[in-house]
C-alpha cells in the first residue's frame, strides 16, 4: 500500500507540474493588445501618410495602419454609408462635415493647409506659363470633378483669375489629374503644390500667383465606431504632433 501511496503521489506531482507549466506559458509570452486600424486619406495625402503610417508603426509595435486613399467626397459617402473605417483625414471641412453631421465622427482638427499649383509635362507642349493660359481652348486641360475638393477649389481659382475653362476630362481625383499630366494626355492639369512636389520630374510646375490661388484646409477625426478607437486615437494625435508635422511640412503643406 505504501507503494502505491508514493507512485500516486509521484504522478499528482507530475500532473501538477504539467498543469502549471500550460497555465503559465500563456502569460509568460503575452503581450499588449494591439490591432489594424483602416484610415480613410484624400488622395493628395497618399505620399505623406504612407510615410506617417510608416513611422506611427515603428513607433507603436504591433499595431498596423492600412489606408484607403481617395477623393474626400467619396470617402464621406463610404463612412457614413458603413465602410469599416477607423479614421477620416479629408481634404476639405465641408466633406468631414457631411460625416460628423451623420453622427459617425466628432471632433475633427485641421492638421494642414494646401494650395493650388498647374502641373504640365516636363516639355510644357501647350506653352502654359499662367494659370489663365488654362483659357486657351488650344490648351487641353484636366480637372478634378467638380464634388471633389480639388475641383471645388479649382473653381475658386479660376473665379479669381477671372476665367473660363473648359476641361477635356474630369477626374475622380488629384492624383488622377496628375496621372494625366504625367502621361502626356493633356497639356496641363490643376493639382495641389504638393502633388507637383511629389511628381519630381515628372512634370512641371507652373506658380498660380497668390491673389489668383486658393486653398484648402485638412480636417482628422476618429470614427465614432472604430473597434480600434485608442489606436485610432493614437495616430490621430502623431499626426498632430511635431514629428507628423514635420513630415507634411516635407511635402510641400503648410500649417493650418
Amino acid at each position: 500500500m505504501r507503494r502505491f501511496a508514493v507512485i500516486a503521489a509521484v504522478l499528482a506531482a507530475a500532473a501538477a507540474a504539467g498543469c502549471s507549466s500550460s497555465t503559465s506559458s500563456p502569460s509568460a509570452g503575452s503581450s499588449p493588445a494591439t490591432g489594424t486600424i483602416t484610415v480613410f486619406a484624400a488622395a493628395s495625402l497618399t505620399e505623406s501618410f504612407t510615410q506617417l503610417g510608416k513611422q506611427f508603426e515603428a513607433a507603436h509595435p504591433g499595431d498596423t495602419v492600412k489606408f484607403s486613399f481617395g477623393p474626400s467626397s467619396g470617402l464621406a459617402t463610404q463612412i457614413t454609408s458603413g465602410a469599416p473605417a477607423d479614421v477620416f483625414a479629408s481634404a476639405a471641412p465641408g466633406n468631414m462635415d457631411d460625416v460628423v453631421n451623420a453622427g459617425d465622427a466628432s471632433s475633427p482638427q485641421n492638421f494642414a493647409k494646401n494650395t493650388m499649383e498647374v502641373a504640365t509635362p516636363p516639355d510644357n507642349p501647350g506653352n502654359v506659363e499662367s494659370v489663365k493660359d488654362l483659357a486657351d481652348d488650344s490648351v487641353k486641360v484636366a480637372l478634378c470633378q467638380p464634388q471633389v475638393p480639388c475641383g471645388v477649389v479649382a473653381a475658386e481659382v479660376f473665379k479669381n483669375a477671372g476665367i473660363t475653362v473648359k476641361p477635356v476630362t474630369l477626374q475622380p481625383d488629384v492624383k488622377s489629374v496628375l496621372t494625366q499630366v504625367e502621361t502626356g494626355n493633356v497639356d496641363a492639369g490643376m493639382v495641389y503644390v504638393t502633388d507637383v512636389q511629389a511628381a519630381g520630374s515628372k512634370v512641371n510646375g507652373v506658380t498660380i500667383p497668390a491673389s489668383d490661388n486658393a486653398s484648402t484646409l485638412y480636417p482628422i477625426a476618429t470614427i465614432n465606431s472604430s473597434k480600434h478607437k485608442s489606436i485610432a486615437q493614437a495616430f490621430m494625435n502623431y499626426v498632430l504632433s511635431p514629428a507628423g508635422q514635420q513630415v507634411l511640412k516635407a511635402a510641400g503643406f503648410e500649417s493650418p
